[in-house]
C-alpha cells in the first residue's frame, strides 16, 4: 500500500526531521515550505529515500498558495494518509509594547491559518476515505504564555491547539484523528529569533527536531482505533 504524508515547514527544523523520518519509513512525502531551495537540500539529506520525497513550493498562510497545492497532490498521488502541520513562525519585537500589526498578522497566517488551509484542502479526501491522521506540531505555549514565546505567537498556538480538538470533536467518528503535539524548547534556527537568542550552552540540553519526529511517528503509528490527543514533551 503506497502510503502519503504531507509536511509542511519541511525546509528546516522539525518539519524537516520528520519528512526524513517519513520518507524513511516508506512514505511518499510531499514537502511544504516557501523556499525550493531548502526544500530540495530536505530531498537531497533523504540519500535513498529520496525518491519518494517531492519538494512543492507552497506559502501555506497563503489561502491561494494551498488551494492550488492541495488538487496537484491529490491527482498525482490520491487521498493524504498523514498531514503534519510543522510551519512555524517568531519574531525579534514580539512584546506587546513593540508587536508591529504585519508581524502579528504574518504570525497568524503560519502558524495557525496555514494549517486550517491545509486541513481543508486534504480532510475531505481522508473522511471519503474514512481514515487519516493530522499532527499538529504545537508548543507548549499553547498551554500558558510567556514573555518568551511573545503573544502573537500564543495567540496562533492556543488557536492550532483549538484547531485539533475540534478535528477530533466532528471527525473521529469518521475515521479521522487529530494529534497536537507540544514541545517545549527546541534547538533550530527559530531560537535565533528571539530578542536574546540562548548561548550555545543552553541548547545542550533542549529537544533535537529529530525527538519531536519520534513523537510524531507515534502519533500516526498506533492503530486507527486509538488516539493520541495531546503530547507534551519537554527536555528532560
Amino acid at each position: 500500500m503506497n502510503r502519503v504524508a504531507v509536511v509542511t515547514g519541511a525546509g528546516s527544523g522539525v518539519g524537516r526531521s520528520v519528512a526524513l523520518r517519513l520518507s524513511g519509513a516508506g512514505y511518499q512525502v510531499v514537502c511544504l515550505g516557501r523556499t525550493l531551495e531548502t526544500l530540495d537540500e530536505t530531498v537531497a539529506r533523504a540519500g535513498d529515500a529520496s525518491g519518494r520525497m517531492l519538494a512543492m513550493r507552497c506559502d501555506v498562510g497563503k489561502a491561494e498558495d494551498v488551494r492550488r497545492m492541495g488538487p496537484e497532490v491529490l491527482a498525482r498521488y490520491g487521498p493524504v494518509d498523514v498531514l503534519v502541520n510543522a510551519a512555524g513562525i517568531n519574531v525579534p519585537r514580539r512584546a506587546l509594547e513593540v508587536l508591529s500589526d504585519a508581524d502579528y498578522r504574518a504570525m497568524i497566517a503560519v502558524n495557525m491559518d496555514g494549517a486550517y488551509y491545509c486541513v481543508q484542502a486534504f480532510l475531505p479526501a481522508m473522511r471519503a476515505e474514512k481514515r487519516g491522521t493530522i499532527v499538529n506540531v504545537i508548543s507548549d505555549a499553547a498551554l500558558a504564555a510567556s514573555p518568551k514565546a511573545g503573544p502573537g505567537y500564543v495567540m496562533s498556538k492556543f488557536g492550532l491547539r483549538g484547531l485539533t480538538q475540534a478535528i477530533n470533536a466532528e471527525e473521529r467518528g469518521r475515521g479521522v484523528r487529530a494529534c497536537a503535539i507540544l514541545p517545549g524548547d527546541i534547538d533550530t534556527a527559530l531560537l535565533d529569533r528571539r530578542p536574546t537568542p540562548p548561548p550555545p550552552e543552553a541548547r545542550v540540553g533542549m529537544l533535537r527536531p529529530e525527538d519531536v519526529a519520534e513523537c510524531v511517528m507515534l502519533a500516526i503509528s498506533l492503530p486507527q482505533r486509538a488516539i493520541v490527543e495531546e503530547l507534551l514533551v519537554r527536555p528532560a
